[in-house]
């Protein structure tokens, strides 16, 4: 069984959204559909080397891919959220005073303000 891909319209609305975790400052930007639900996530470090760029791009293109195939993205955040590496620590917001990491912040970021509530029963 091979899942559509649902692709969002040519032009889309967006959020973006500034954080640090610790002294790496960063901007994520969601395309949402136009019923609100994100279909793409993009990923902006500063002062980011060229691997630590590239890993951030391969996971907002994992990430969209993943969401416009099906995966719930309470589904996706329970994949992500969690995962420990460099750079961790204090956050820039207070609804997420902590992360573990940037895939984890962005999972907790997710969370907050895109999944829906687990089913019942």
């Amino acid at each position: 069984m091979v899942a559509a891909r649902q692709s969002l319209p040519v032009t889309r609305d967006s959020i973006t959204h500034k954080f640090s975790i610790g002294r790496h400052e960063g901007y994520l930007t969601i395309g949402l559909y136009p019923d609100g639900k994100p279909g793409e996530i993009f990923l902006k470090m500063s002062k980011e080397g060229s691997t630590l760029s590239g890993m951030c791009q391969a996971f907002c293109r994992a990430f969209s891919l993943s969401i416009q195939h099906g995966l719930s993205v309470r589904d996706a955040v329970g994949r992500f959220k969690g995962m420990r590496f460099e750079p961790m620590g204090e956050t820039s917001n207070p609804e997420i005073p902590e992360a573990d990491s940037i895939v984890d912040y962005i999972a907790k970021f997710l969370e907050l303000n895109f999944a829906e509530p687990p089913r019942r029963g």
